[in-house]
């Protein structure tokens, strides 16, 4: 299945998507309106850098949460591996399945990477803050984990 990939930008409309969590709950990004959405693609549960990044979001809920933004995790793992995840490190915040990289894909982060001379496509850690209003308040590409929880937070409140 192909689905073109495109580069999402900030200001413009947020793609709309429908993702099941880790307990098979539709989660769709219009039935947040309203909300500010911090959208975060991941590579892998349960790697370093992506567990450094979903707890960092775990620990600093409270501050998004206050701030009125909802936190949403996706990565092409699948619910099992999701809830798995979650329970390992006491996440407390959806987690969605991309497993077809459709929705990674919309939003331009499904990329060709090279480990080790190994070429192979996955995710692109990428950040998206969606303002209430659906539009896209900041894009945040090849994040850099220490410190990104800061940033999001601080792009909020800008």
């Amino acid at each position: 299945m192909k689905t073109k990939s495109q580069e999402v930008v900030e200001g413009s409309l947020a793609p709309d998507f429908e993702l099941k969590d880790q307990d098979g709950k539709s989660a769709r990004l219009s039935d947040l309106k309203g909300k500010t959405v911090v959208l975060y693609f991941y590579p892998k549960d349960d790697t370093p850098g992506c567990t450094t990044e979903a707890c960092s979001f775990k620990d600093n809920l409270k501050q998004f949460q206050d701030l009125g933004a909802v936190i949403l995790g996706v990565s092409l793992d699948d619910a099992p591996s999701h809830q798995k995840f979650i329970n390992k490190f006491q996440l407390n915040f959806p987690l969605l399945c991309d497993e077809d990289a459709k929705v990674s894909r919309l939003y331009g982060v499904y990329k060709k990477k090279n480990l080790y001379a190994r070429l192979f496509w996955g995710i692109e850690r990428s950040t998206f803050v969606i303002g209430p209003d659906g539009n896209v308040k900041r894009a945040f590409r090849k994040v850099k984990v220490d410190g990104h929880t800061a940033e999001v937070l601080n792009a909020i409140k800008s």
